[in-house]
């Protein structure tokens, strides 16, 4: 845990504030590389994760992009409504799930709305160590994009082209910018996941290698649990056998138990609950694992995930 101060907040677009972090003890906060996020442990309890859209060399903040969302589960809700320049925070050390592929010969960037944050930070790095690349970030209407002056300002403005749903001479034509696959050429999303899901679909279609798709959610699609039904879990290391009824994550019944998995997101973004399966097929319901990993069925991520089969024994 690293105890920061919020040393400047500033709206960057509609229902989009930054926030400028650096540590209360005055020291070098540590390295992070582009698409990292941090955990902020926010005053109600709640911990949520924030992409860092700082340019990656620096070390003496963080700067985190934050939307209000409408359909918020109280973290950006929290950020905007109560804090303010002065005010003391907790954060995680730097992670990243969403890194660069730094052997791919040409880049291709797509942010929608707040998933400009990585993507941002992204495009520094490539400019900063001389990388072929280029930017799309897509947005329903100008006052919503954040970030576009300093991209407009930047050494890469060139290679920056955007995509205002107000402004149908701007539209994306997805297709072609995804016309040539190349196992060189590596592709990067982030934003809404309809947006999303139609960048990853057209490459796809457009031959796209898998391995050259990369992806991060802020938020999974709600689910029908309306047809969930009970399961069992085993802990490999006691033996001891716990039921999981339909209403209740594994994450849940364990910590009921006094059995604590070290949980982030929730909603099966982030990978850190990701837990070890030893028998048993599990029903996937994350965005973090690839449809390859989840193929193997040897890990879920317990807080969202559930069972396909009656009992499933975990690493634990």
């Amino acid at each position: 845990m690293i105890d920061v101060v919020v040393v400047s907040r500033n709206n960057e677009a509609q229902d989009i504030c930054s926030f400028e972090l650096a540590r209360v003890d005055g020291q070098a906060l540590p390295a992070f590389s582009a698409g990292a996020h941090i955990d902020v442990y926010l005053p109600d309890g709640v911990v949520r994760q924030y992409s860092l859209c700082n340019h990656p060399e620096e070390r003496h903040r963080y700067l985190i992009g934050v939307l209000n969302d409408p359909a918020s589960r109280g973290g950006s809700r929290c950020l905007h409504e109560h804090i303010q320049k002065g005010a003391h925070l907790q954060i995680s050390e730097p992670r990243n799930l969403f890194p660069l592929a730094h052997e791919a010969r040409r880049s291709l960037l797509f942010a929608g709305g707040i998933g400009i944050t990585p993507i941002l930070c992204m495009a520094e790095r490539l400019a900063h160590v001389g990388a072929d690349f280029e930017l799309h970030y897509c947005a329903r209407a100008s006052e919503r994009a954040a970030f576009v002056q300093r991209l407009k300002d930047s050494s890469f403005a060139e290679r920056v082209f955007l995509h205002f749903d107000e402004q149908p001479h701007t539209a994306m034509n997805t297709a072609q910018v995804l016309a040539a696959p190349d196992a060189n050429v590596h592709l990067y999303v982030c934003g809404p996941g309809g947006f999303m899901q139609h960048v990853l679909d057209s490459a796809r279609a457009q031959g796209w290698q898998e391995e050259c798709l990369h992806r991060e959610y802020f938020a999974a699609a709600p689910l029908d649990s309306s047809l969930d039904a009970g399961f069992s879990v085993k802990l490999a290391s006691s033996g001891q056998v716990f039921d999981v009824p339909a209403d209740r994550s594994v994450v849940q019944v364990l910590e009921s138990h006094g059995i604590e998995i070290a949980v982030s997101c929730e909603q099966g973004i982030c990978g850190t609950c990701l837990t070890r399966v030893l028998e048993g097929i599990p029903e996937h319901r994350d965005l973090f694992l690839t449809e390859q990993e989840q193929a193997l069925n040897d890990q879920f991520t317990p807080c969202c995930s559930r069972a396909k089969t009656p009992l499933l024994v975990l690493d634990l």
